[in-house]
C-alpha cells in the first residue's frame, strides 16, 4: 500500500483516509476539502485544487462532527475557518454536478426524455439510470419503474432527487419528468455523484411517486 496525503492505493478503487472515521474509504464516498491561504475551508469536488486535501465522508453528520471536533484544522495542521452553511454549499454543488451530467448526456445523445421515449427505449432493451422527477405522477413512475426493473431486476438504478423544473433546465427544456440515461461512463458518474448527494439531502419519495408532494428526495437503486 502506498499512502501519501491520506491516499491509499490498493490496486482496486482509489481510497482516501476519512478524517472522521480515521480509516481508508473509497474516494467516491468522500468529499475533498482544501484550505486557502487565509485559512478558509473550501470543497474541492472536482479534486483539482492544489494543496493538501482533507477528506470527509459525504454526509451532513460527518461534516458536523469534523467541524465540532476540529478535525479540519487537525488534518490541515494549521488553524482553519469553516464557513457557515458549508454542508448546504456542498449539497448545492453536488446537485449541480448531477444536473450537469444529465445535460452532457443529452448533448452526447445518450439520454432520452419523455414518458413514451423512455418506455420505448426500455422495451427495446436499453439499460441505464431511470430518472424521475420528484413531483411526477405516481402512475407514470410506477409503469416505467416496472419496465426498468424488468431489465435490471429490483435493484435497477433509479434516481429521484429533482423537480421537473430542475430536470428540464438541465436538458434545455422548461420541464422534464421522465428520463433514461443510457448505461455507460456518464451513468456511472451520475450514480457516484447521486450517492454523495444522498448524504446531504433527505431520502424522499419512493420510485412509485412522492407520498407528500415534496419536490426533493433521493431514491437510489444499484
Amino acid at each position: 500500500m502506498n499512502v501519501t496525503e491520506g491516499h491509499e492505493e490498493t490496486g482496486t478503487a482509489p481510497r482516501r483516509r476519512d478524517v472522521v472515521r480515521r480509516e481508508g474509504r473509497p474516494k467516491c464516498s468522500l468529499v475533498r476539502f482544501v484550505v486557502d491561504p487565509e485559512g478558509a475551508v473550501f470543497p474541492d469536488l472536482a479534486e483539482r485544487l492544489p494543496g493538501r486535501g482533507v477528506w470527509v465522508e459525504a454526509s451532513r453528520a460527518a461534516f458536523d462532527e469534523a467541524g465540532r471536533k476540529g478535525l479540519f484544522a487537525k488534518a490541515a495542521k494549521r488553524p482553519v475557518r469553516v464557513p457557515a452553511g458549508l454542508a448546504d454549499t456542498v449539497e448545492g454543488l453536488l446537485a449541480r454536478r448531477c444536473l450537469d451530467i444529465l445535460g452532457l448526456a443529452r448533448r452526447a445523445g445518450c439520454l432520452v426524455a419523455g414518458f413514451d421515449q423512455v418506455a420505448d427505449a426500455l422495451r427495446g432493451g436499453q439499460k441505464g439510470v431511470l430518472v424521475s422527477a420528484a413531483d411526477a405522477a405516481p402512475d407514470g413512475v410506477r409503469r416505467l419503474s416496472g419496465l426498468h426493473q424488468g431489465l435490471h431486476g429490483d435493484g435497477g438504478p433509479h434516481l429521484v432527487a429533482f423537480g421537473r423544473g430542475e430536470l428540464g433546465r438541465a436538458i434545455g427544456r422548461d420541464e422534464a419528468v421522465h428520463l433514461l440515461l443510457f448505461e455507460g461512463k456518464l451513468a456511472r458518474r451520475l450514480m457516484d455523484e447521486a450517492a454523495r448527494l444522498k448524504g446531504f439531502r433527505a431520502v424522499g419519495p419512493a420510485p412509485n411517486g412522492p407520498a407528500d408532494g415534496s419536490s426533493r428526495g433521493t431514491t437510489l437503486g444499484t
